[in-house]
């Protein structure tokens, strides 16, 4: 049986099927396994801005936690799988979170996208000594990760202002903007773009953080091309994003944009046209495509999606793979804290590995393992980050188009 992915009278959605005894068991919990299960709970933005990318992180999510329990589960314990939907909203991430935590039990949230949803929910999940995953890329929340236990699969948005600022450099700008969306991603992003510029010895033409849900961004956007910029270094959503573009096409001015990849991508080419979005720079996070576990999980979600994983996709896939082999180093009486404490140790020296089911078998040897993941090698820093390789595309006839890639070691 599929299961429904949302009820819209809850506005809430579970991965659930028919009942054993008095548990709701899922579809890929065998019967047969006798152990307490490990309760995860995807907390995903289905709808909302976060919509386009939510889906498919946690089909992505489903697969994971179908390949650990198919192998008879992570130290014997199957995956139990709830998921709610954020909106994409702290509101409702915060209630969602509550749902999973006080009601579904669970012991690790994971999938989380936006940044604000991701600082709304951590005081939570750490008051509950639960661990947290998700692709946030606020620097505060590295900041906020006092009991070590969130873990970043994506990099940094201080990593991002700073791979903004060199590609700016390196293609010849010499007097870029900065437009960004009033949230703590964006702004993030802003400020360490403009730090990094500044420390090169160069100057900002104008520098507009712009408040989101408005109809026009004319004001805004007159300031700064006022000041005549080479480049401007727009960090938006879609949707603010399309009416600012359109304004700026209407102008007629010439000047060139470097957009980050979730929001400058073929979706915005339908929404604004091939002319308007020409040449368009997309900077983004980028799988680990020749890695064996993004090859083995790509087949898998193509069959399911019908299209090629994103990094968010890639990212989530690792979460639960990561968790798993965190959960198998433990041990089967382990607490959510002392898995927590393998996380990094799974990933970080020893024989490397691409799946579960091979950590798994290197564990029970005795051995040290190293998850080499779909989207990165998941080196996790002292304040759980790590930090994928960037890919740098540009719009060209309204594909977006790999010109280079560039280590993730740039931070």
């Amino acid at each position: 049986m599929k299961p429904n992915l949302i009820n819209h009278k809850r506005r809430r959605f579970v991965s659930s099927s028919a009942a054993i005894g008095a548990l709701a068991m899922l579809p890929w919990v065998s019967r047969a396994q006798q152990a307490a299960p490990f309760r995860v709970g995807a907390l995903n933005s289905i709808t909302g801005v976060g919509g386009p990318y939510g889906g498919a992180m946690l089909q992505a999510i489903r697969i994971a936690v179908d390949e650990v329990n198919a192998a008879g589960g992570a130290a014997g314990r199957p995956l139990e799988l709830y998921a709610e939907d954020d909106q994409t909203k702290p509101d409702a991430a915060v209630l969602a979170v509550k749902k999973l935590i006080e009601i579904n039990r669970v012991e690790a949230v994971v999938g989380i996208w936006p940044s604000a949803v991701g600082l709304a929910v951590m005081p939570i999940t750490n008051n509950a000594g639960l661990i947290m995953m998700n692709t946030c890329g606020a620097p505060e929340m590295l900041t906020e990760n006092k009991k070590g236990l969130a873990w970043m699969f994506q990099a940094s948005n201080a990593v991002f202002g700073k791979a903004f600022a060199e590609v700016a450099r390196q293609r010849g700008y010499k007097r870029p903007a900065v437009m960004a969306f009033n949230n703590s991603t964006f702004v993030g992003l802003a400020d360490y773009f403009r730090q990094s510029w500044e420390a090169g010895g160069g100057k900002l033409s104008e520098y507009v953080i712009y408040e989101p849900n408005q109809t026009t961004y004319r004001t805004e956007l007159s300031k700064v091309l006022a000041t005549k910029p080479d480049v401007i270094a727009l960090g938006s959503y879609r949707p603010d994003a399309t009416i600012l573009l359109r304004e700026w096409f209407q102008t007629g001015q010439d000047c060139k944009f470097i957009m980050p990849g979730w929001t400058a991508n073929e979706d915005l080419v339908k929404a604004l046209g091939k002319e308007a979005t020409e040449g368009i720079i997309s900077i983004s996070n980028v799988a680990a495509h020749d890695h064996e576990a993004y090859k083995r999980f790509a087949g898998k979600f193509r069959a399911k999606m019908n299209r090629e994983p994103d990094i968010f996709a890639a990212q989530s896939y690792d979460m639960v793979i990561t968790l798993a082999l965190a959960i198998e180093a433990a041990g089967p009486a382990a607490s959510s804290g002392e898995v927590n404490g393998h996380i990094k140790s799974v990933a970080a020296g020893g024989q490397k590995v691409s799946s579960f089911e091979q950590g798994r078998d290197a564990l029970k040897s005795g051995a040290d393992i190293d998850y080499e993941g779909a989207s990165s090698s998941l080196n996790f820093g002292a304040h759980g980050e790590t930090v994928p390789d960037f890919g740098v595309f540009e719009i060209t006839q309204g594909k977006l188009v790999l010109k280079e890639t560039v280590p993730g070691a740039i931070a």
